[in-house]
């Protein structure tokens, strides 16, 4: 189905273009305030995403997602071509790809 296209063309192109040479890292300023704020530490955060990222059955993007409805950031995960952009209260902020394509 189209919605499958669509949401694979956007899950790579938000995923490609999250990344950057000089990138990686601890974060800083508003983006570190938050995390901190919603997880208590970017430990904490990179430990939990790790998990999900790791721990996903089959094909599928694990999201760092700010929740509009709280205000706090979580993490999420959807499968095959699943996007957060399907939820109106959640903003992606990173994604990592977890298809077999990826590793």
């Amino acid at each position: 189905p189209i919605f499958n296209l669509a949401a694979q063309i956007f899950n790579h192109t938000f995923y490609r273009e999250s990344m950057c040479p000089n990138g990686g890292g601890e974060p800083t300023g508003k983006v570190a305030d938050e995390i901190n704020a919603s997880f208590g530490s970017f430990a904490k955060f990179k430990e939990e995403f790790t998990n999900v990222a790791v721990g996903h059955f089959g094909s599928g993007w694990a999201w760092l997602v700010k929740d509009t409805n709280s205000g706090k950031l979580k993490v999420y995960q959807t499968h095959d071509a699943g996007c957060p952009l399907t939820e109106p209260n959640l903003k992606p902020l990173l994604t990592c790809d977890v298809w077999e394509h990826a590793y």
